[in-house]
């Protein structure tokens, strides 16, 4: 007797062959058999005639580390097909953590993650996978230590260069994480503290790293004007510390940058052959982050309240509006590569300025009666640094290119908030709609592989990715005729079409496109 049989569908295996008719049977959370099973009892049918099957699609990168604690259901992941996230990215997470960070932390985490009511009440990485586990999640979770927190736990939030013994205890942090099941480390060196960590001391951390096989995956420190020698300063990482190297949301910013596409992509090319070098990316012109991205660097030297200081400063304003204006060599100004009028706020913290939630920074400047950046410095001095972006930043062709490339795999990058991003609700729904149906940019198994076992390879998960007996039963049944994604940048919150049934740890997360209570998903752990 299984637990449920899946019967009559196009099964995709998840290594890039063609699909086959077969029935799949899945016991005590696993594929217990393949093949023919019309004779078979089971407590469900779920019947997949004219439906695709596929393994589990696993969103490698994904800001779900807080709101798993409110909402663990993560419906906006399931209902397009995912079954496994991978939190803890851009060297931003929720652990480890010491106490006396606590409230400068939570800023941070604002303005990826929004503002709720938890208390955090862990230190560990280990604490806090344990609090994760405990949830009825809906989505499996595995977690990335972020460069961010074992930084700060080691040396503070300023602006400095860590010493020999800090070095020797951020690498503790990172093989500590690692063994309590980490599959990597994050960095975001765009986002302090990060982005004070010279390559050296890096290279140094991330050799950690190579023992195991595990990726760096890393938010590079510039993905607009200074990319060519961004994308140097990654690969000198990688031949230093001998770990593999995975870009997050792989990208060239800024229209006015389109002439490094090529240079880029050839750089990344020659690199891939003699670096284990592999990427995402999310299937959009527009990105997303925390609204603090427009500040220049030396702003947060000292953590989230020293910046809010110099907020409400008027001679710190003028002189981050002349750098702003100006530019800053080897900075990412979201201002100059975007546009004011291309950076809209996707959440506050407060009502007070809700009624700017889905305006741009013209807008902003307008609605409040002032100049631009003026309103701007007011809206993140009032929220606590708690605001959201999206930002218009590139070419569709680019985003076509980087898509069909041999080293990609899809992810959504997904920030949630009152107006976010659509690729929170959108992302693998309309790769599998848009792209392989109607653009035919590639193929259906070739796509699955790219949202299965490619991922589940980079980042060392076992027994997932594939549709294989003795593999957790992650699967996905959809509809390739109607799968499509829903959600726009004008209304973003509407879950996919033509995903039917979703099953995570052989338990329905969805069925009959109707979101299930209880708990399907787990922490995944390294080696698991």
């Amino acid at each position: 007797m299984f637990d449920i049989v899946i019967k009559n569908g196009m099964c995709y295996s998840g290594d890039g062959k063609p699909g086959f008719q077969a029935d799949i049977g899945i016991l005590d959370g696993k594929i217990k058999a393949i093949g023919s099973l019309s004779g078979e009892g089971a407590e469900k049918v779920l019947e997949a005639e004219n439906l695709a099957v596929a393994p589990g699609f696993i969103d490698t990168h994904s800001h779900s580390d807080l709101v798993a604690l409110v909402h663990p259901e993560i419906a906006n992941k399931t209902t397009q097909g995912i079954t496994t996230e991978i939190i803890g990215q851009d060297g931003m997470s929720l652990a480890p953590m010491k106490p006396e960070y606590v409230n400068s932390w939570k800023k941070v985490m604002a303005g990826l993650e929004g503002s709720y009511d938890v208390d955090w009440n862990w230190g560990s990485s280990e604490e806090y996978l344990a609090r994760l586990d405990k949830q009825p999640l809906g989505p499996n979770l595995a977690y990335l230590v972020p460069y961010g927190n074992i930084r700060m736990c080691a040396i503070g939030l300023d602006n400095r260069s860590a010493t020999k013994n800090e070095i020797s205890m951020m690498t503790e942090l990172l093989e500590e994480g690692i063994r309590k099941g980490a599959v990597g480390l994050s960095t975001g060196l765009i986002y302090p503290p990060c982005n004070y960590a010279p390559e050296e001391e890096i290279a140094e951390v991330t050799k950690v790293l190579a023992k195991y096989g595990l990726p760096f995956v890393i938010h590079q420190r510039s993905e607009a004007d200074d990319i060519l020698n961004s994308m140097d300063e990654v690969f000198r990482i990688g031949r230093k510390s001998g770990c593999p190297i995975h870009f997050s949301h792989f990208k060239v910013a800024g229209k006015k940058n389109a002439h490094l596409f090529e240079p880029v992509m050839k750089k990344l090319d020659e690199a891939s052959k003699e670096l284990a070098v592999s990427f995402d990316q999310y299937p959009y012109t527009a990105g997303s982050t925390t609204f603090s991205v427009i500040l220049p660097p030396w702003v947060h030297d000292g953590g989230p309240d020293k910046a809010l200081e110099r907020l409400a400063d008027s001679s710190a304003r003028e002189r981050m509006k002349s750098d702003i204006r100006k530019g800053i060599p080897g900075w990412d100004n979201f201002i100059d590569f975007a546009g004011m009028e291309n950076i809209c706020v996707t959440f506050v913290k407060t009502e007070k300025n809700a009624d700017l939630v889905g305006k741009n920074m013209l807008e902003i400047g307008e609605i409040r009666g002032k100049d631009s950046l003026d309103a701007a410095f007011d809206l993140l001095l009032e929220e606590d640094m708690a605001v959201g972006l999206v930002d218009f930043f590139g070419l569709e062709e680019h985003i076509e290119k980087i898509m069909v490339h041999p080293l990609q795999n899809p992810c959504t990058d997904g920030i949630l908030g009152a107006h976010p991003h659509p690729r929170v609700y959108g992302t693998f729904p309309r790769i599998l709609g848009y792209y392989v149906r109607e653009r035919r940019l590639f193929d259906l198994p070739t796509a699955i592989q790219k949202m299965t076992s490619r991922p589940a390879s980079i980042f060392k998960m076992k027994n997932r990715g594939l549709i294989k007996e003795g593999f957790a039963a992650d699967l996905v049944i959809f509809d390739p005729e109607k799968v499509i994604d829903r959600a726009t940048y004008e209304n973003p919150k509407q879950f996919a079409a033509g995903i039917p049934h979703v099953i995570v740890g052989g338990k329905t997360a969805i069925e009959g496109g109707a979101v299930q209570s209880g708990k399907s998903g787990r922490v995944v752990r390294f080696r698991e």
